[in-house]
């Protein structure tokens, strides 16, 4: 084992040199957890963790693995906290992004796309675009691809990653952080895609420890490069496993743990996204909550009813009802064949 001191004086170096892409402490405190010295629980409960880490301002990914694994009980505690003037960013985002623009907490959107999957556009998102109600709001429009590589960009520390992909589209010319040059290879047209740090990336996951280190499987999306990316990591967790348990499968970890401000354990955290191998997605309830948008007064009724009168996500489940959350359960387990991590 090397020791405290010795470890601490490395790392402070070792930041310094590369640039200190993530907090110095965070770094030093996961070396000291991997040398067995400390370990450290970051679980809080949402309310807390959206207070302490999501303050006014910040900018915020979401929704990264697309369809499943929506982080909605984080989304809905932002808007119960009345957090303004946030900058959104995602690939395809669903419905959440929809309800935090409608909620006004929203100042800016970088993705390639906000509405409802299995509907249309989200009502509240025209609304705001078109008629800037409940006010105006800027869209830095990208395409999944270049969204991605944003986001793989700032995961690897890299200014901007270079494409060709978008050339001839309209997406540059509305996105001034898309730059159009030559490449100094073969003078071609290149893209260049600025690296995106998120201020925090917001993750929900089947299964983590209480210090973050959290495994995820399904369609994961871009989930890896925001977490990656971000300067924090809010982890919410559908499970509390022992570290034991997920260090018995290291393949499945997102990402390290010294990216992770607070684990989040909140069971159906995801509803109505799937999450595989707990929960189906509900497509009724995007179905009803498309229908009950359609106009300001109706979006108000719906956010009252499933947000501001709901406290926390127990209350939500049990407002969703038994019946339906039963529904949503799983009908049958397919289970992956067993790994041999063995030397």
């Amino acid at each position: 084992m090397l020791s405290t001191a010795l470890l601490t004086r490395y790392l402070i170096v070792t930041s310094h040199l590369l640039g200190d892409t993530m907090p110095q402490m965070g770094v030093i405190r996961a070396l000291l957890v991997l040398n067995g010295e400390t370990q450290m629980s970051k679980r809080l409960s949402m309310a807390e963790a959206i207070a302490r880490y999501v303050p006014d301002g910040t900018s915020v990914a979401l929704g990264l693995a697309l369809e499943s694994l929506i982080p909605f009980a984080a989304g809905h505690e932002i808007i119960r906290q009345h957090r303004r003037d946030l900058t959104l960013i995602g690939p395809i985002s669903d419905i959440l992004f929809d309800q935090l623009i409608g909620a006004g907490c929203v100042s800016t959107i970088q993705a390639a796309w906000v509405g409802n999957v299995s509907e249309g556009l989200g009502h509240c998102y025209r609304r705001a675009v078109e008629r800037s109600y409940p006010h105006a709001i800027t869209v830095e429009e990208y395409s999944n691809h270049t969204i991605a590589l944003a986001l793989l960009a700032g995961s690897i520390g890299s200014p901007y990653i270079p494409t060709q992909t978008l050339l001839g589209s309209d997406i540059p010319r509305q996105n001034p952080n898309l730059r159009v040059t030559s490449s100094p290879l073969d003078d071609m047209p290149t893209l260049l895609v600025p690296a995106l740090r998120p201020d925090v990336t917001i993750i929900h996951v089947q299964r983590s420890d209480e210090e973050g280190n959290a495994h995820a499987w399904g369609n994961l999306g871009i989930c890896a490069s925001a977490f990656l990316a971000a300067q924090n990591v809010i982890v919410v967790t559908e499970e509390l496993v022992s570290r034991t348990t997920i260090l018995s499968d290291p393949n499945r970890m997102l990402g390290p743990s010294y990216k992770v401000c607070a684990v989040v354990h909140e069971p159906g955290g995801a509803h109505p996204s799937p999450v595989q191998g707990h929960t189906n997605r509900d497509h009724a309830f995007y179905h009803e909550y498309h229908q009950h948008t359609r106009t300001p007064e109706g979006f108000q009724q719906w956010l009252t009813r499933w947000v501001l009168n709901i406290p926390n996500r127990a209350t939500y489940l049990a407002h969703l009802g038994e019946d339906r959350v039963r529904a949503l359960r799983l009908k049958e387990h397919h289970y992956a064949a067993p790994v041999d991590y063995g030397y």
